[in-house]
């Protein structure tokens, strides 16, 4: 129903930019065995940290949030997201809210159907037939002039904001930290898979991310497999940064490069603030 790979950079500047992101979850401790005589024992008990308190704690769930946005957006008020909508030119459609549902990928007409089947004869609920139509491609046909309107009318029903938040966890956030915990990833490679996913969706294709996995696979095991997981979450970057340079879109890789990379590199697998990174030139900060 979605597209193998859903997402598309958008490197516009803050003053161009209002949209997108936020999260949730239930997570479940890794127990520290997992990591035996994998690292010393203090980047064991960081890990063990990481497991324990996971992407689901609200504090780390806002700096998650906020980090994607610094990326998406170029703001880190990820919480002024849910009425943005815009035709970003990546023959998806319209992308719009806080996690760019595509009217071209099935995502937003899941979550026009969700909102309706929760709050009939919304603003929305007439696009419903037009957004099956334009499923798949990058068609306005029966969504303008009225549609953005109608999307920014609605964001202001914390129903939608509701709906939103429910598909965002669903489809995109409850997948990668699930994976991530399986493979015994702590906070900061939750997150690591959850901006991998965001971007790139869960397809089939050679820059998706079940691909992206499988190639960091190749050169390094996760912990829950025994291995290292500086050295995983390494390799895994690697692999993403091929997958991004494979699409123009994607081409600027900073969200990597000087944002998680640097994370990984202070050896902060629990995410914990102060945080400062940089995206497309912009410097941000979480105290």
């Amino acid at each position: 129903m979605y597209a193998p790979h859903k997402r598309t950079a958008r490197r516009t500047t803050r003053s161009l930019r209002v949209g997108l992101l936020a999260l949730g979850l239930t997570l479940t401790a890794v127990p520290a065995t997992a990591f035996a005589g994998t690292a010393p024992a203090s980047v064991a008990a960081h890990r063990q940290e990481a497991a324990v308190t996971g992407l689901d704690d609200p504090a780390k769930k806002d700096i998650a949030m906020q980090l994607v946005s610094s990326a998406e957006n170029s703001t880190l008020d990820w919480k002024a997201q849910y009425g943005y909508i815009e035709d970003i030119g990546d023959g998806r459609g319209y992308t719009a809210g806080i996690i760019g549902f595509c009217s071209g990928t099935g995502d937003m007409l899941d979550l026009v159907e969700l909102y309706t089947q929760r709050e009939p004869g919304n603003v929305l609920a007439g696009y419903l037939p037009a957004l099956r139509d334009v499923d798949g491609g990058d068609s306005h046909d029966g969504l303008d002039p009225g549609f953005p309107g109608a999307w920014e009318t609605a964001a202001q029903d914390p129903a939608f904001q509701q709906a939103q938040n429910d598909e965002r966890d669903r489809v995109y956030f409850d997948p990668a930290v699930g994976r991530a915990k399986s493979d015994g990833l702590g906070t900061l490679g939750q997150f690591i898979y959850y901006d991998a996913i965001v971007m790139h969706g869960d397809g089939g294709d050679s820059t998706s991310f079940g691909s992206i996995r499988q190639r960091a696979l190749a050169r390094a095991a996760t912990p829950a497999q025994g291995g290292d997981e500086v050295a995983y979450l390494d390799a895994f970057l690697d692999a993403r940064v091929w997958a991004m340079e494979q699409e123009e879109a994607h081409s600027d890789t900073s969200r990597v490069d000087t944002a998680q990379r640097v994370f990984l590199r202070n050896g902060n697998l629990n995410l914990d603030p102060p945080l400062d990174w940089q995206v497309y030139g912009d410097s941000f900060h979480i105290g």
